[in-house]
């Protein structure tokens, strides 16, 4: 009937919800927050890159390589449908680390109406601040930043069901996700 909108998907109906954002925005935190709080599960581009690469653990510095290789070879939908075939697909799923088109694209078309991206960004000096531990220096921060396996990033912030600002504390990153889940009536809530 016209003027009718849909009805929200019912919460047993399982969300799978893609981060995307530069190094340091807050991804990892978002997607580890859902798994914690609501059961979903973890899934990681960077866990499938290091699987595919090797039986050792290859540093940060080789894995961004070998994710431009992956991207360059042209195998980028094969990387896509090794995190998508490692989901159960009965179970909401939280997925870290989206960089590429292709990544929304093979995600969206693998759930349909139940895949929704979100966005996280913080200016480059809050980033820098949270990853200190891991890079010595900005100037080493910025290299690896502005990698190019790092460049299409931004692209897809035009495709995010939600953009957040994660500048603040995580409590308040974490009363956005709620907020947000709540409006879906979604989750594996416990």
């Amino acid at each position: 009937m016209e003027g009718q909108r849909a009805s929200p998907r019912p919460c047993t109906e399982p969300i799978f919800v893609g981060f995307a954002g530069r190094i340091g925005a807050g991804k990892t935190s978002a997607a580890t927050y859902l798994t914690h709080k609501y059961g979903f599960q973890y899934k990681r581009y960077s866990q499938v890159l290091e699987g595919w690469a090797s039986t050792e653990t290859p540093d940060r510095d080789r894995l961004q390589q070998f994710g431009w290789d992956v991207m360059t070879g042209g195998l980028q939908a094969e990387l896509n449908a090794r995190l998508i075939g490692g989901i159960d697909s009965s179970r909401s799923a939280a997925i870290d680390g989206l960089r590429h088109l292709i990544d929304f694209q093979c995600l969206s078309s693998a759930f349909g109406r139940s895949f929704e991206m979100i966005f996280l960004e913080a200016r480059q000096e809050h980033r820098f601040e949270r990853l200190k531990a891991r890079f010595s220096t900005p100037a080493a921060f910025d290299a690896a930043d502005s990698h190019s396996v790092e460049a299409q990033i931004d692209d897809l912030r035009s495709r995010a069901s939600l953009a957040i600002r994660n500048e603040d504390s995580p409590g308040r990153l974490y009363q956005q996700l709620d907020a947000w889940l709540a409006t879906r009536r979604l989750g594996d809530r416990p």
